[in-house]
């Protein structure tokens, strides 16, 4: 008794089609008869826009025409800030929900109009040329004398079926043919409207196109990855794995499995064994944060054994630290002439030493 029911809310569940969702969202849709926006979901959904910005967005789609938006005038109708409401107006005016165009009156006038588009991207597209009027049937030309008054193809509606004595004979046609009425000229086909450019607003910022972030329920889902299995089922492996799948139900109750269960969960409890995962720590990666209630334990460790599976662990060669460049340093050796240190692989001069013996060994070969 300390629970209430919303037996409205029951109710309304009974009602929504198909069977409900065990997570996530539930709709429950009302048609509304008055009061109510229509918003899409390229505004609702976008993926580049802050919720401020689309519920701002929705609040101005909401106001009538005419209604003052500017930050302050929202600031009083909106819980947020000036500071958040101008940074969504920017938001919503960088992807084309909202221009500010400045306009001339007649009187010389310059005013700023704020102009809030549903649909920025339609702006973009060519509009359709209005359907071409038809023109008016031409009046009927006169009939020459003496000849029979025309008759209209079309059969008499019934208001217009004669209800007194049939009508008289029609006279006597001439002999002679009347000359042919003269054609008139064809009328001039009706021009199509020029192609008018988007605003160079619309032009400089583009909407992107609307990417729903959720494929819808009817898209087809991928499907499921496979149970991994070792290189070699031996039948060590098949037996620790039977074991371990049988003995689950002594810790966890809930994880009982059938026989035909383990036997088709045996070769991904293996392929763990065999990258070298200690039976404790298989444990605890299928039966740690259970859902409750657990419908299908089966099903839930072989999406466990399959998402969870860790790599093979690493040889000795790899974990081996690379061993670094060897750097070759040139010795220092002390000149046998002036005693200055320089570096070279063998003893002997220093460069200025070799230098003065070179030119005084020219000097010496030039006198000669």
């Amino acid at each position: 008794m300390d629970t209430q029911q919303n037996t409205a809310l029951t109710r309304a569940l009974a009602e929504v089609p198909g069977p409900l969702p065990t997570s996530g969202v539930i709709h429950i849709a009302i048609p509304h008869t008055d009061r109510f926006t229509v918003v899409g979901n390229h505004l609702a959904q976008h993926p580049d826009l802050s919720c401020t910005a689309v519920g701002i967005a929705v609040r101005i789609q909401s106001l009538p025409q005419g209604i003052e938006i500017g930050i302050k005038a929202l600031a009083a109708r909106c819980r947020e800030g000036e500071k958040r409401i101008a940074t969504a107006l920017r938001e919503l005016e960088a992807f084309g929900y909202l221009q500010r165009v400045r306009d001339r009156l007649p009187s010389g006038r310059v005013i700023t109009r704020t102009v809030f588009c549903n649909q920025p991207t339609a702006l973009l597209r060519p509009r359709r040329p209005a359907a071409p009027q038809h023109p008016a049937a031409p009046a009927p030309r006169p009939a020459p004398a003496g000849a029979p008054a025309e008759v209209p193809t079309s059969a008499p509606t019934r208001a217009q079926a004669p209800t007194s004595a049939p009508a008289p004979a029609p006279a006597q046609v001439p002999t002679s043919t009347p000359p042919p009425a003269p054609t008139s000229p064809p009328e001039p086909d009706t021009p199509a409207p020029p192609h008018v450019p988007p605003p160079p607003f619309l032009a400089a910022h583009p909407a992107p196109l609307f990417v729903p972030l959720v494929p819808p329920p009817t898209a087809p889902k991928p499907p499921p990855a496979p149970l991994p299995r070792p290189d070699e089922l031996t039948p060590e492996l098949d037996r620790a794995a039977t074991a371990f799948l049988s003995d689950l139900r002594r810790h966890t109750p809930q994880l009982t499995l059938s026989e035909h269960d383990v036997r088709q969960l045996v070769p991904g409890v293996a392929a763990w064994l065999e990258r070298a995962a200690h039976p404790d720590a298989i444990r605890r990666a299928l039966t740690t944060d259970l859902p409750h209630p657990l419908r299908h334990p089966a099903k839930l460790l072989k999406h466990r054994l399959t998402a969870l599976l860790p790599p093979p662990l690493p040889g000795s060669q790899d974990l081996a630290v690379p061993a670094r460049p060897r750097i070759t340093v040139t010795p220092f050796q002390t000149c046998d002439d002036c005693d200055r240190a320089f570096r070279s692989p063998t003893p002997g001069h220093c460069r200025d030493c070799r230098e003065h013996r070179a030119r005084r060994g020219e000097a010496t070969r030039t006198a000669a």
